[in-house]
This record gives structure tokens, sequence and C-alpha cells, in this order.
């Protein structure tokens, strides 16, 4: 355990970063450039060049990494690879601090933060909600859970990488709420792609056809910010006033949105997903009710 408290006093300027993707490289040239000292590993040393060049330590392990500071940041593919790469580093993980960027399941994070107890370590998860080159600016935000107190000890460097948004002590919450975040943001990609696909077998270019769509996107917060004083109250209440949409109307639109798909040969998995919604609430009576009925289905059989 000797390696435990020679770094102390160089706690608030040192940092490690493991793994050294866009992300991973990008919060390491934001920490640099604050002032601090970063060591980093990287699996391919190579990768590592860039940063070694602005002034980055590269560490020949990951035990020498994480012996480098008392705070370690990780950035990888997933959960696992944090496994295969600190299982060699034990002890040396004793009252460090270790906050995984890395995207997985709710309860694997849950499962690593327990581990990291069992080696004496405390264990943030966050989820960084913008993309590699924004890391650092006033648009950047990071959603972290697990012990709140460990969020305030370090929340000099992790704002340096984006505004923490500590959303409570569940390892898996954080996890939760970039998942959901990222539900939103593919589901809406895969939206676009349909609606051009459909616009260009009618000869729209994409070049014509995004300005309208994005303009679409665009709105669809103000819609919903529109519709009541706080978007998200009748839901939580179980209400559904269908003044305005009903799951019909809705539905009647998903019906011609899927038979034009099938009328153009486009893939139906999105559109049909879609439709099964608004089915399923008419199946269940629910007709008259507002769109957002439709959770009640995505919610499952309770």
């Amino acid at each position: 355990m000797n390696g435990q408290h020679h770094h102390t006093t160089r706690q608030d300027s040192a940092v490690t970063v493991i793994g050294l993707g866009p992300m991973g490289q990008a919060m390491t040239r934001t920490l640099l450039a604050a002032g601090l000292e970063v060591t980093v590993w990287n699996r391919t040393a190579g990768r590592a060049a860039g940063v070694v060049a602005d002034g980055a330590t590269l560490a020949a392990t990951p035990r020498e990494a994480v012996e480098a500071s008392d705070l370690v940041i990780l950035s990888l593919t997933d959960y696992q690879a944090m496994y295969d790469i600190l299982g060699s580093a034990g002890e040396s993980l004793a009252g460090r601090t270790l906050v995984n960027l890395s995207s997985d399941t709710p309860d694997r994070s849950r499962e690593a933060a327990a581990w990291a107890a069992g080696h004496d370590a405390t264990f943030l998860t966050g989820g960084v909600m913008v993309p590699a080159p924004m890391v650092g600016t006033e648009a950047a935000y990071v959603y972290y859970s697990g012990p709140g107190e460990s969020v305030q000890s370090h929340l000099g460097t992790l704002t340096l990488l984006g505004t923490p948004k500590h959303l409570g002590a569940d390892p898996g919450l954080a996890q939760m709420m970039y998942q959901a975040q990222l539900v939103v943001f593919l589901s809406t990609l895969s939206g676009l792609m349909h609606a051009t696909a459909m616009l260009g077998t009618a000869g729209v270019k994409a070049t014509e056809a995004m300005p309208e769509l994005l303009s679409a996107a665009d709105s669809i917060g103000d819609i919903l910010r529109a519709g009541e004083d706080r978007p998200g109250t009748a839901l939580d209440a179980g209400e559904h006033p269908g003044d305005l949409s009903t799951v019909t109307m809705m539905g009647a639109t998903c019906d011609h949105i899927v038979e034009t798909s099938a009328s153009l040969g486009l893939d139906l998995a999105l559109p049909l997903a879609v439709q099964s919604h608004y089915r399923r609430a008419i199946g269940n009576g629910h007709g008259g009710d507002n769109w957002t009925r439709i959770i009640d289905s995505i919610r499952g059989p309770r």
C-alpha cells in the first residue's frame, strides 16, 4: 500500500487519463491547457504521441499511471476494458477516485462501483454529453453518479471538462441518463435518414431536404414546452388529455408513413416500430387520449 500516500501533495494538480481515443485525447489536452500534470496510458502506446508532445507524461504500465494521481479518468470502449487494464494495478487503486466515462449498462456500472470499493477505491460513473471537439467548452456538460462528496472534492478538475451534473448516489444513474439522451439522439438521427431517403425517391437532394427536416427537429422541444407549464407534469400524474393530438390521429399518420415507405421500397423497421406504439394504445382502448399514452406499452406489461 506504500503507493497510497506519496502523491497526495500533488492531489489537486495531477490527474491520470487512461484511454486515448478522440475523447481521451480531448480531455487530456483540456487538462494540460489548464496547467495540470497529466499522466496517460493507452493500450496502443503510439496513440499517446500527440498528447505527450503537448506535455503529458506517458506511463509505462497501468499501475504506474494509477500511482501518478489521486484522480484516474477512464475513457474506454466499455467496462470490461477497465477490468482488463486495471486488473494488474490491484492494491495501487486504494484511496483513489476512479471516474469511468465509458459507455456500458447501468448494471455494469453498479458492479464496477462494488469492484472498486473492494479495492478501497471510490467510483464515479460519468457520461460526457458532447462530442470530443466540444470537451472543455461552455457547451460541455457531464452527468455523474456515485458519492456526491467525491464529485465535490474533485470539482475543480471535473469542471474543466464540462459542467458537472451530479444525479445521485446510485452508480447506474449517470449511465442511464447518458443512454436516455442517446435514445432521443439516435432515434432522431434514424428518423432524419429515413425522411431524407423518402424525399430522395422524389428527386429531392439531401442538401435541400436536410434544412427543412432539421427545422422540424429543432421545433419539437418548443412544441412540447409550449403544451404545458412543466413538460412531464401530466405524464407524472398519469394524465393523457386528448384535446390537441390523439393516439388515433397520430396512429393514422403512422399508417400513412408505413404505406408510403413500403410503396417506395424503403426499410420499414423504424416506421413499423413507431406504428406499433400507437396500434397497441388504440388496441387498449386509449385512442382518444393524448399521444403520450404510448408510454404504457413502452413501459411493458406490469
